[in-house]
Order: structure tokens, then sequence, then C-alpha cells
């Protein structure tokens, strides 16, 4: 029992370091920008030694698009009706997914993506990072019956317009999250 209940303090542990490290890094970017910001720092301001934050981030790029949405995405795909082409389903589904979402991580999510428009090392980042979302997306969509091809041409198109529509957002400081990602799933969707 006693071993148990320090595996659970560590995984609270670890998942409070994460935080930690996240919030610092956002911080830092904000206050001093990408580019001018080590890792070392985010480490020292978040407590912990670089080698930690390197334990739970491969990458400075990571600390910053780390997306915890995916599996959340996926099962509302797979989960479309079947007979829904899959260009459609992947919309609807990021639709219903992005309703679910806490209306307060829409200011951190525009800091971050922010952040990846105006750091010129970040340039491409939203697009590597979108690989896991469009391998999600495509399995899901595999599930629901579309072969491979159809599955991976939808799913990378949808993902690549929200990348723009949401740093486009990022950019701006018109509308809410809500409003332009609707804007950009009605046009995905042949809306």
């Amino acid at each position: 029992m006693g071993l148990l209940v320090t595996n659970i303090a560590w995984v609270r542990t670890r998942a409070d370091t994460r935080e930690a490290l996240q919030r610092a890094a956002l911080d830092l970017f904000l206050a001093r920008g990408y580019d001018a910001t080590p890792t070392a720092a985010v480490a020292r301001a978040a407590g912990v030694s670089e080698m930690t934050l390197f334990r739970h981030f491969s990458s400075k790029e990571t600390l910053l698009l780390h997306d915890p949405y995916d599996p959340q995405i996926a099962q509302e795909v797979a989960g479309r009706p079947v007979d829904e082409r899959p260009m459609r389903a992947v919309v609807e589904g990021i639709r219903s997914a992005w309703r679910a979402v806490d209306p307060g991580d829409a200011a951190q999510l525009r800091a971050r993506l922010r952040i990846v428009a105006e750091a010129t090392t970040l340039r491409g980042a939203l697009e590597r990072n979108s690989e896991a979302t469009v391998a999600a997306l495509t399995d899901a969509l595999i599930t629901r019956g579309a072969t491979a091809s159809a599955a991976r041409v939808a799913a990378t198109a949808v993902i690549a317009g929200l990348s723009t529509a949401l740093l486009d957002w990022a950019r701006s400081d018109r509308d809410d999250l809500g409003a332009a990602l609707g804007r950009a799933l009605d046009t995905l969707g042949g809306g």
C-alpha cells in the first residue's frame, strides 16, 4: 500500500513539474521572446534542473506547442456517423471537441500561438507539431471505414487550414476563439 501511495504522489509531482515548466516557459517567452530565452532560464524559473526539463519535454519547441487535445478530437471524429464523408467528419468532430474546451484556455492558446507567429526560429513548428494530430485523425477516420489515403488527405487539409486560421487569430485581438474556429471550420466544411 505504501508503494502505491508513493507512486500516486510521484505522478502528481510529475504533472505539477510539467505544468510549472510550461507556465515558466510561457511567462519568459512573453517577457523576453522565444528566441532570447534559453531552456536553462525556463528550468531555473520552474525550480528544476535543465536535465529535468528535458525529461519532460523533448525540446524547447515542445514546451510551447504541447497539445493535449488530440485524443479528445480523435474520439469525436471516430464517433461521427459512418456515412459522413471524411472531410465533414473531421470538421464536425473538431467542432464538437472544441465545445468541450475550457474557455479560459483561449487566452493561453492565443499567447502561445502569438509567440509561434513572432519567433523566426519557430517557422514551420506548428506544422511539425501537427503531425501527431494528423496521425490521430487519420487513424480515427480509418476506424470509421475511410481509406488510408482519403483519411490522410482530409486530416492534413483540415489541420493545415485550422493552423492558418489560428495563427491569424493569434496575431489579432479580434474575435474570440470560438468565432475564429467556427468560421474556419465552416470554410473547411464547404460552407
